[in-house]
């Protein structure tokens, strides 16, 4: 196995988009609509305005992990005096490749982009899977997300 890591791009979209497709439906998502065209909409047009950037793991041609963080900007505050957040999400691995450092690498790199893109944070709401490598990785688990459907 000789995996490589690569930025996202249109080439791939498709199947990152099955991918994360995947990632929702292990962490339990109830699938009541085709989240496809939405998925593919949000991608290509934050793709384009460089708001979304997403690093992919490769074993060969094949995706076998994938990353991505959305840039957004909001007032500032004390813990992040230029408003500008790194979101993540989209951080998932293939079963078979869990476990090999894949998902370090690709945190590693996708928060280096944050860096590059000037944010002064960077945030997840981690699946119980996930929360071990954040931590390892320095993220503090932050009790006050609270969310309000519309």
């Amino acid at each position: 196995m000789s995996v490589t890591y690569q930025k996202l791009t249109d080439r791939e979209l498709d199947v990152f988009i099955e991918m994360r497709i995947a990632q929702l439906r292990e962490e339990g998502a109830t699938e009541d609509i085709d989240l496809r065209p939405a998925l593919k909409d949000y991608y290509a047009r934050h793709m384009a305005d460089d708001t979304f950037v997403s690093w992919i793991a490769l074993d060969n041609d094949r995706i076998i992990g994938t990353s991505g963080m959305s840039i957004v900007e909001k007032p500032p505050y004390f813990g992040c005096p230029n408003g500008k957040i790194g979101l993540l999400s989209s951080m998932f691995t293939d079963k078979a490749y869990r476990r090999q450092g894949i998902a370090k690498e690709l945190l590693s790199r996708v928060v280096n982009e944050a860096r590059i893109h000037g944010c002064g944070v960077v945030q997840i709401t981690a699946s119980d899977m996930g929360v071990l490598l954040y931590t390892s990785f320095g993220f503090i688990k932050n009790n006050n997300f609270m969310q309000y459907k519309l």
